[in-house]
């Protein structure tokens, strides 16, 4: 380099001082270490964890390498966390010494971060100056790939990002460096391992909640000392980390309230939403980011969906609620893509996550007309096809065929699956603008919760039912009710409540004419004042009942007042009378070809024989009620039968036949989801011991089997769809 200044060609005017400046340029700074800091109170994404350090590690795998990994999520559900998380620890580990570079795409934002800003944030950070950065995206993106193909291993996390183009001109050339992305959409376009975050568990929620308080005040032990407080806190936040930590920063802020405090706010907050609200951080804001991005029908969906019932909702009910006819797979598909609903149970079943189902409600608020619209249309739905499942269940030979559902199996595999949804749409009854269709619903529900033993569905839909229909007066309707929750109270135990309740019906139906209803509540009152230990009174009562239906030439009802009569008069110890009543019912219901019932009446006669000590006899009728329940898998009847097969066979002193007995009957009610007492019949079974123990020695002792019965709530209130030919 000269050491003058050659000023030769110059022309000057006046003094002229020649001075030269030499800078020593040093490198451009880079950024490869900008990782944010981990998040306060990190906890139960181990599973998560695990399945990102094995993408990560370059020494796990079968040796095909994973370039990209995508962490996939809800908003709020802690998707940068876990990757800042993996960061560190990978960089700990020692598997990218060449550094970490971080940027956040800001891809649900108003104005998102383009690759093309991406890559010059990118250039910078791996020391390249501005006035370097090529001018097109195409020189960008190969200067890039080429600066991170002369390095060792190099993790790039990109964080929030919407769509596979913000993502693919930020991937590496070589196979050494790994790409870690977050989004609230599944980007499976990028080839990624795939690894979705769902909410957390209820334990590493109130973990979380705990640990973060912590960090805020060691001594804070208010989420410690309320573990049941802070259970419910958990859940009134989803679970979600987001509403978590803003539920931290607002016990933080104010350290004289206690957890339940802010779980009952919470809870009786008209907008929840809006409660979780830090003033830094919103969950309403987090799914806002999400809901703005949806074209309209999406959107549209989202909401109706929001109004669905129960924790799921069928595609089925889906397009009920949207009304339009069509069936939204590719809207469902497409929402879950973007995180706002999930797979269900079932095939063609979605759930969402409680938290956006309040938001999605939420956003329908100003538009009354479409949120009533959409729940009559599905009270109407679910009021056609549970009437319809409701008749199949009491379908007998000779009757009209019941729509859609064409065996039993099929009632109840579709009732089974709604059964939440049912019972969470007759609340509606609440409003009078849909009291009318949710009574009908409740009413016809009846004939599954007996079945399936839902006993408590059965008193909070009856209750439902009741009210709505006194509000309306409409007696009838009322009365059915009045039927219905009795028979639910008798079931759990509660006889006086059962007692009063039916009475209360029976003189319904006797103010309004209804001879037939007035015969059931008798024969209802009968059953509950048998099981409360007042035999004879349950007789009288049975015998009017009886005399009733044979007024109104009810068969069905006369052949149901005889079996319970008979069952009465066992109680009594009448057992030769009881024997006759049975026989009554028996043949009665064979004329009439109800088969189920019949079995029942065959179950009775049993139990009435064995009093009599003719065992032989009363084995033969139990295993003919055996037969019919197997025939319609009434696996809890099933159970009750082979019980009483059981003790007749101890008394018998066949006890290994006895003990098998017992094991077949927990296997029955195991089927039948009755664990109590499918443990009774095991610890039965254990207390036998075979071979046979020596003449002479008494059978084991057992508690009787209880009596199944045959009850009728009464008839179907009038103008309900689908009544003719009962």
């Amino acid at each position: 380099m000269s050491d003058h200044i050659d000023f030769r060609g110059g022309r000057f005017r006046g003094q002229v001082v020649g001075k030269a400046e030499y800078r020593q340029h040093a490198p451009a700074p880079t950024a490869l270490d900008a990782l944010p800091p981990r998040v306060a109170g990190f906890t139960g994404r181990d599973d998560e964890l695990g399945r990102l350090r094995t993408a990560l590690d370059p020494a796990a795998g079968t040796g095909q390498a994973v370039l990209v990994t995508a962490v996939s999520g809800l908003g709020g559900i802690g998707k940068t966390a876990l990757a800042v998380q993996a960061a560190y620890a990978a960089r700990e580990a020692g598997w990218f010494p060449g550094g970490v570079l971080f940027v956040d795409l800001h891809g649900y934002d108003d104005a998102p971060v383009t690759a093309d800003q991406a890559l010059r944030s990118l250039l910078r950070a791996l020391g390249v100056e501005p006035e370097h950065i090529p001018a097109t995206a195409d020189e960008r993106a190969g200067l890039y790939r080429s600066l991170l193909a002369g390095r060792e291993p190099v993790l790039i996390v990109a964080d929030n990002a919407s769509s596979p183009e913000q993502v693919r001109p930020l991937l590496p050339g070589v196979g050494r460096h790994r790409v870690l992305v977050t989004s609230r959409d599944r980007l499976v376009q990028l080839g990624a391992r795939l690894v979705p975050v769902d909410q957390l568990t209820a334990e590493a929620a109130c973990a979380l909640l705990d640990r973060a308080l912590r960090i805020a005040d060691p001594d804070d032990t208010r989420v410690a000392a309320a573990a049941d407080a802070a259970a419910r806190l958990a859940e009134l936040c989803g679970h979600l980390p987001l509403a978590l930590q803003i539920a931290v920063a607002l016990l933080a802020e104010d350290p004289g309230k206690t957890v339940e405090e802010l779980a009952d706010e919470l809870a009786t907050s008209y907008d929840r939403l809006t409660a979780l609200d830090d003033g830094n951080r919103s969950v309403r804001a987090a799914f806002d980011l999400s809901y703005r991005r949806l074209p309209a029908e999406q959107g549209r969906l989202l909401c109706l969906l929001a109004l669905a019932p129960g924790p799921e909702v069928s595609e089925e009910v889906a397009a009920v609620l949207v009304g339009d006819g069509g069936p939204p797979s590719a809207g469902l598909k497409a929402l879950a893509r973007a995180h706002l609903v999930e797979r269900g149970s079932g095939p063609g079943r979605w759930r969402m996550h409680d938290l956006v189902r309040v938001f999605g409600a939420g956003a329908l608020t100003d538009d009354a007309q479409t949120r009533d619209a959409a729940r009559a249309r599905l009270l109407a739905h679910y009021h056609r096809w549970a009437d319809a499942a409701d008749d199949r269940l009491q379908w007998l030979p000779g009757r009209p065929q019941p729509e859609r559902f064409a065996t039993r199996a099929e009632a109840l595999a579709w009732l089974d699956a709604e059964r939440a949804g049912l019972v969470a749409a007759v609340h509606w009854g609440r409003e009078t603008r849909h009291a009318d269709t949710a009574v009908r619903l409740a009413l016809v529900l009846w004939a599954y919760f007996d079945w399936r033993r839902h006993f408590d569905d059965w008193i909070t839909v009856s209750r439902i039912a009741l009210e709505a229909a006194q509000r309306a007066g409409d007696r009838r309707s009322e009365a059915v009710a009045c039927q219905n929750l009795g028979l639910a109270l008798q079931e759990t135990g509660r006889s006086e409540e059962a007692i009063e309740v039916l009475t209360r019906g029976r003189e319904l139906c006797r103010a309004i004419g209804d001879r037939h209803g007035e015969a059931t509540a008798w024969d209802n009152i009968g059953l509950v004042l048998r099981s409360a230990g007042r035999a004879t009174e349950a007789i009288d009562v049975h015998s009017h009942s009886r005399a009733l239906f044979a007024a109104v030439e009810d068969r069905d009802g006369e052949a149901m007042a005889w079996n319970n009569l008979g069952s009465s008069l066992l109680k009594a110890d009448r057992a030769e009378e009881a024997v006759a009543a049975h026989r009554r019912a028996r043949d009665l219901y064979r004329k009439l070809r109800d088969r189920h019932n019949e079995g029942k009446a065959w179950y009775n006669l049993g139990e009435s024989l064995r009093a009599l000590n003719r065992t032989r006899a009363a084995i033969q009728a139990y295993r003919k009620d055996l037969e019919i329940c197997r025939e319609f898998d009434d696996w809890y009847g099933a159970g009750q039968t082979l019980g009483a097969l059981a003790l007749a066979s101890a008394y018998e002193h066949r006890l290994g036949e006895a003990r098998s007995y017992y094991l077949q009957s927990a296997d029955a009610y195991t089927r039948a989801a009755a664990p109590a007492d499918a443990a009774e019949a095991r610890t039965l079974a254990e207390a036998i011991s075979a071979p046979a123990l020596p003449t002479g020695t008494s059978a084991p002792a057992a508690p009787p089997a209880r009596t199944p019965v045959s009850v009728r709530p009464g008839l179907t209130p009038p103008g309900a769809p689908g009544t003719a030919g009962r």
